[in-house]
């Protein structure tokens, strides 16, 4: 059978010294042999680990053994086995202590993380001391590491107890002794193991164990740790999420509080305590020191310091963990491991400075010290430390946020009386301590967010690469320095390689959370395009303002005085003063309210039966708990069904186990255990399967779960991060565009295939015999060779010295544009958003001397002689470009006229070598910005823009007589419109409004399969988690969803994975959750408030093709939702509780969508439309038309018009629509035909109109069209045309605007206005 999960107990071992060395010691002290007493060493006395009961042991006692708590029973004692093996060894028979032949002991199990051999040493670091009085109990906490980083934890209390010797020779440690003048003390150590962080509370259980063990007697020591260690061991650990565990353990009520999500450990610990010993800048520094994998060595007098301090680091610097030995406390014999030629954080007690500082920084690179009790921070070889700052913002935000903690208890309860429940104010300074450490987690992360903001930025994901030296340019000069560590040797750094591979998995943690609720709406507009980055308006202002106005952008609105304005680009640049800031501002996430679930008190913890009904008890309440728990609390659901699967385990009761960790995909996948359930699936015996096989939800969680694990084998994930790295070998085209995306000059592959074309043009050249010959002559740029001249179809490659020197060009014209230096009136007359991408060299020109600059907008000259501003014109208002010549002296010197709609006069401007490029790039940004005009698509400036500079770039780094030739092959939009002149039909132009890019991040476009428009939420607080704005759903292939913000049309979430294959559905359930139908036969459940997948249906047996929102028939009746598989089944569901409440099938060939009506299920198949019963009873049928029944065709949709009482229906390759009465369907009483369709894929009904897309032919190309038909005409009354391709989706936004989406090759959505 698999492992049973761990409790919160993992072994509980007593140190202490040996029976002789106390004997010896107490007689030279008796004789008065020593004055001063001596330090002993330490050995393990006892190991006491689970099980404790197994049944097998049950079963032996009922056969006459001894009862649970006899002095024969088994025992797992260390020492006593150790006695054993010592008399074996001189002969001799180890006999029970009632005189039987006998021994019940057993072979000892010591969990195979625990190092008995050091643990002595960390039990007392600085020796174990003999006392000639009473000392006060000590307690300090450790952390062990195994070789694969996992750490396991432990907190240790020293106490002392009289030593006394008996005439006979017998030892005890007791109450009794001769003359309380001689009496000697001495330690035992006592530590509690487990693999969970529970500091806090395992210090509390050893106080009330010490409460039972100093009065009794040194016989009755072993027997009550033993039941102590079996008690923590019946503890359960609970689920991530709100739901805390707490149990009695007298005088105590101890809690355990569960971790805040899957990806962090639990926090039982004071987090402010670093606060109260060192100043911000003092905290930044040691972070730095870590991030920056440091040695780092804490030291302090008092040794639990050094754990608590250390492990409050490492939370401090989450997500980022720490990958490199962790040890917080040496004792005096461990201290050579500071020799260790690694980076490292480990702490020893603060007498060692002087020996660390000297011997051992002489021996090793430079070492980090960090003293908790002075709070000072210095290094080894010098009186400075050389590290460097964290960045200027993220550090002064850090230290504003601290100087707002409110760390000190006392005033937080100083109106308050004197409690004399002590429990009660136990748990009031755990609430309190609950809200600080919260806070503070959020203070620290905002700063690992601020400093780390932009790294997405410089990831390419499709090839797992992290352009570090791009990330490393792009921060401010002064913070340089800092970012060095990571990405000029990222690949070294182990602490930041994890973070990126995380990032490059996209992985949703408290990370990604903070740094997308954070962003800017500003920057959510720049993230819609595909521009090369390039510095605005707005920051090239900023440039120029003081350093305390500017302090730093990348904060986004971390800060709330550091955002530009919600709405818009264009604004007045705000002054920004640290001075004001309110400390909650940017970081309000809304917390769940806390539960708490108390166990039963625990039973005799020795006996099996006893265990067991325990078990039984705990799985009666948490039922309970489940039965009064609200069913929309979905959240606390499922933390209760966690925890009853989990001590349904450890019962043996496997099944009912599997059927609660089944219930986690109705109520939060999140924390569903997989390895756990893995391991139940694979231990079920024979007759346990069988049963399985009769209870159909665990028979599918079976299945599913044996699916996803075949899965898991089979996928092979390349977790690794790449380093970009220019590339060394020639390239064919497949290279070519990997090397290409990876530098992130630019992700789309037309555009890449172009630029290769660019690049390789001299080869088509020479192969057409351009060179003077019918043979392959080398170009002089030696950007290609052929591998074989006689080969038929020569393969053109890319050199990597071409390739070099095109990215070292794209690379400076980024920085000439950074240094660019506009004068004042420059920066009025252009808008906030505004770049400068291509400035050229000192010219004259029709009104006077100066430079032209060139933004995604405009064209304008900047004079010289007394800078000035002067538009030439806007790229929409071009009227005619053209190369031309002015005279000068005897010469013709070669320039640009540029006519403009604005001005009668042409601009000329004598650009000379550069006229031609100039020419190609203006002609390409107003045939782009033309059709971005035309077609409503912002997107075709962008592509514009990026051809126009990779034309500057190729004539760049080509250097010979075709670089212009080169250059053409990137003029994209204008041969477009020189070839075929895409004329936009008025009708579709004045019904079109706006079209976006759900595919922008993407390598190329994917097809929209489904739209869904949710409204907004009036009165929904901003700070709050998610918004109230309105959302398009948008989901593209292989399972990925798209959301963007309905009021700017801005990407809210670049993506949303739901499963891995393609979504056929989608519905609104209400304001706090989309429900989405998938291929894979799931319904997957995403919050709209979070923005995440944690819920899913799994009843559907294949690809779920249909959702519909049932009918209440009562103001408070239960909401209901159908859902339909292509098999034909049906089921219905209570959206509150998630539960099936009916499922039935209806026979037909592919059921494609349900739609409700009038108390009647109407459901759209293939070969017929079926109107059933709410019973599943078949009403009526409806078959294909007469005249369509020959025809290899099917039905795609049906529309209910209620009001008019009508059905509408449309097939897949037909150009038609048939209108049915609903009391009478037995045939279409009027067919509309669709000019120039080619089949029709979806229908909607806004305000009185149909909606109908599909695809047809326009200008003798196939393309995706929309139909808009007068609902009671039966007339065509628009046909627009926006897409290439089909038009697979359309939704409506409150019958004001209808959204259309189109298949892979447009990939595109247009919004249209509704008349």
């Amino acid at each position: 059978m698999a492992d049973i999960p761990s409790g919160l107990l993992e072994a509980c071992v007593v140190v202490g010294a040996a029976s002789d060395k106390l004997r010896e010691v107490h007689q030279s002290h008796q004789q008065g042999k020593i004055k001063e007493l001596p330090l002993l060493g330490a050995e393990v006395l006892q190991v006491h680990a689970p099980p404790f009961v197994t049944k097998e042991s049950a079963s032996s006692e009922n056969q006459g053994h001894a009862p649970a708590f006899s002095r024969v029973q088994r025992r797992r004692s260390f020492i006593k086995k150790k006695k054993e093996r010592a008399g074996i060894a001189n002969g001799e028979t180890a006999k029970g202590s009632d005189g039987g032949g006998g021994t019940t002991t057993e072979d000892i199990s010591v969990p195979k993380d625990l190092d008995l051999i050091a643990l002595p040493q960390l039990c007392f670091p600085g020796g174990l001391q003999i006392a000639s009085e009473q000392r006060e109990d000590s307690y300090h906490y450790l952390v062990f590491t195994d070789v694969f980083g996992n750490r396991t934890h432990a907190v240790v209390v020293q106490y002392y107890r009289p030593i006394q010797f008996f005439q006979d020779g017998g030892h005890q440690n007791g109450h009794r002794s001769s003359s309380k003048s001689s009496r000697l003390y001495t330690a035992y150590g006592i530590c509690v193991i487990s693999k969970y962080p529970y500091y806090n509370a395992l210090r509390d259980c050893l106080s009330c164990l010490l409460t039972q063990l100093k009065p009794s007697w040194m016989g009755d020591f072993e027997e009550r740790v033993k039941e102590f260690s079996a008690k923590l061991a019946l503890v359960p650990i609970p689920p991530p999420g709100q739901l805390h565990v707490v149990f009695n353990l007298r005088p105590l009520q101890i809690g355990l509080p569960s971790r805040e999500d899957k990806d962090r450990p639990a926090v039982d610990l004071d987090l402010h305590l670093p606060f109260l010993c060192f100043r911000p800048r003092q905290l930044l520094q040691i972070i730095t020191s870590l991030l920056t994998e440091q040695r780092v060595v804490l030291l302090s007098c008092d040794w639990a310091r050094l754990t608590l301090l250390a492990e409050s680091l490492m939370l401090f610097i989450h997500p980022l963990v720490w990958q490199h030995p962790f040890v917080p406390i040496l004792s005096h014999q461990m201290l050579d491991f500071l020799m260790a030629p690694t980076a490292y954080l480990m702490g020893c007690h603060l007498h060692h400075y002087e020996e660390v500082a000297a011997e051992v920084a002489a021996e090793t690179d430079d070492l980090i010290l960090v003293n908790i009790d002075d709070g000072t921070v210095s290094s080894s070889w010098s009186d400075g430390i050389d590290l460097p700052d964290v960045p200027l913002a993220a550090a002064e935000c850090f230290i504003t946020r601290v100087e707002g903690l409110q760390v000190h208890y006392d005033l937080e309860v100083c109106h308050l009386g004197a409690g004399t429940e002590v429990n009660e104010r136990r748990a009031q300074r755990k609430q309190w301590q609950r809200k600080l450490n919260t806070h503070i987690q959020n203070i620290t992360l905002e700063l690992i967010v601020n400093i780390f903001r932009e790294v997405h930025d410089h990831l390419n994901y499709e090839h797992r690469v992290f352009n570090s030296e791009e990330f490393f340019r792009s921060r401010e000069q002064a913070d340089q320095p800092f970012y060095k560590k990571f990405s000029l040797q990222v690949l070294d750094t182990h602490i930041f390689h994890s973070f990126l591979r995380d990032r490059l998995n996209r992985k949703m943690d408290a990370f990604t959370r903070m740094e997308l609720s954070t962003r800017t709406e500003a920057y959510r507009l720049r993230s819609m395009t595909e521009s090369p980055r390039r510095p605005t308006m707005q920051e090239l202002a900023r440039k120029y303002t003081s350093p305390e106005s500017r302090l730093s952008k990348r904060l986004g609105a971390s800060l709330p005085n550091l955002g530009e304005s919600g709405g818009s680009l264009v604004g007045p640049l705000r002054q920004t003063s640290f001075k004001n800031i309110q400390v909650d501002s940017g970081m309000k996430s809304p917390q769940s309210p806390v539960r708490f679930f108390k166990l039963p008190e625990f039973p005799p913890p020795l006996a099996y039966h006893y265990v067991q009904n325990y078990y039984q008890e705990m799985i009666t309440l948490l039922g309970k708990a489940i039965s009064g728990a609200a069913s929309e609390d979905s959240s606390l659901l499922a933390r209760y069904h966690y925890l009853r699967g989990f001590v349904n385990t450890v019962a043996g009761k496997r099944l009912d186990a599997l059927e609660d960790f089944q219930n986690l995909y109705k109520t939060d996948t999140d924390i569903f255990p997989g390895e756990l359930v893995n391991a139940l699936v694979d231990s079920l015996q024979e007759g346990e399967q069988v049963l399985a096989d009769r209870r159909p939800e665990i028979k599918r969680l079976i299945s599913q779960v044996k699916r996803d694990h075949e899965r898991e084998r089979a996928r092979h994930v390349d977790e690794g991060v790449k380093r970009f790295q220019l590339p060394k070998k020639h390239m064919q085209l497949e290279d070519f565009v990997r090397h290409v995306q990876e530098s992130g000059i630019v992700k789309d592959q037309g555009t890449i295939h172009r630029l290769f074309e660019a690049l390789t043009v001299e080869c088509c050249k020479s192969s057409l015999g351009w060179h003077g010959g019918g043979s392959a002559v080398k170009a002089p740029s030696q950007s290609i060779f052929y591998l074989d001249s006689n080969l038929e179809g020569q393969q053109k490659q890319v050199d990597p010295e071409i390739f070099r020197v095109f990215y070292t060009f794209w690379k400076e014209t980024e920085a000439e544009a950074k240094e660019v230096a506009l004068p004042a009136s420059a920066l009025e007359h252009l808008e906030a958003n505004e770049c400068v991408f291509k400035l050229s060299s000192s010219v004259k020109t029709s009104h006077g001397v100066g430079k032209i600059a060139m933004t995604q907008r405009r064209l304008f000259l900047l004079t010289e002689g007394r800078p000035g501003y002067m538009e030439v014109t806007k790229f929409r208002d071009i009227e005619e470009v053209k190369i031309s010549s002015a005279p000068f002296l005897l010469l013709r010197i070669p320039s640009l006229k540029i006519k403009t709609t604005l001005r009668k006069e042409t601009f000329e401007v004598n650009l000379k070598s550069e006229v031609d490029l100039w020419h190609l790039m203006v002609k390409e940004m107003w045939a782009g910005r033309k059709m971005a005009d035309d077609h409503k698509d912002p997107q075709y400036m962008q592509q514009a823009l990026t051809n126009a500079l990779l034309m500057d770039a190729v004539v760049g780094c080509l250097q010979s007589q075709k670089a212009i030739f080169a250059a053409t092959k990137l003029a994209h939009f204008d041969r477009m419109k020189l070839e075929v002149p895409l004329m936009v039909p008025k009708t579709t132009s004045e019904t079109l409004k706006h079209k976006i890019n759900p595919s922008l991040d993407l390598t190329s476009p994917q097809a929209v399969d489904v739209l869904l428009y949710t409204p907004g939420q009036l009165g929904v607080s901003s700070d709050s988690e998610g918004d109230g704005n309105p959302k398009l759903w948008c989901a593209l292939s292989d399972g990925k969803v798209v959301v963007f913000d309905a009021t700017s049309w801005s990407m809210q979430q670049n993506q949303v994975q739901v499963g891995t294959s393609r979504v056929n559905c989608m519905l609104g359930v209400d304001r706090q959750q989309v429900w989405i139908g998938s291929q894979d036969s799931v319904i997957y459940i995403i919050s709209t408030r979070s923005m995440s997948c944690n819920k899913q249906l799994t009843d559907h047996r294949s690809e779920v093709t249909g959702l519909s929102l049932g009918e209440r028939s009562e103001k408070y009746s239960p909401k209901v939702a159908y859902s339909c598989s292509a098999e034909g089944a049906v089921i219905v569901w209570d959206v509150s509780t998630l539960k099936v409440r009916k499922q039935f099938r209806v026979s037909c060939d592919r059921l494609q969508s349900v739609q409700l009506c009038n108390g009647t299920l109407w459901c759209c198949a293939r070969d017929c439309i079926m109107e059933v019963w709410k019973n599943g009873m078949l009403h009526r049928k409806i078959s294909l038309p007469e005249q369509l029944c020959g025809s290899p065709t099917a039905f795609s949709s049906l529309l209910l018009y209620h009001e008019r009482e009508q059905l509408w229906t449309a097939c897949i390759d037909v150009g038609e629509l048939c209108v049915w009465h609903l009391r009478e369907p037995t045939k279409p009483f009027q067919r509309i035909q669709l000019p120039d369709c080619a089949g029709v894929t979806c229908l909607i009904k806004v305000k009185n109109q149909i909606w109908v897309g599909g695809r047809g032919w326009s200008s003798g190309k196939s393309r995706g069209k929309i139909y808009v038909v007068d609902a009671q005409r039966h007339t065509v009354e628009k046909e627009l045309v926006a897409h290439t391709d089909c038009v697979q989706a359309l939704c409506s936004a409150e019958d004001r605007y209808v959204l259309s989406g189109a298949a892979r090759e447009d990939g595109k959505i247009a919004i249209w206005k509704v008349e």
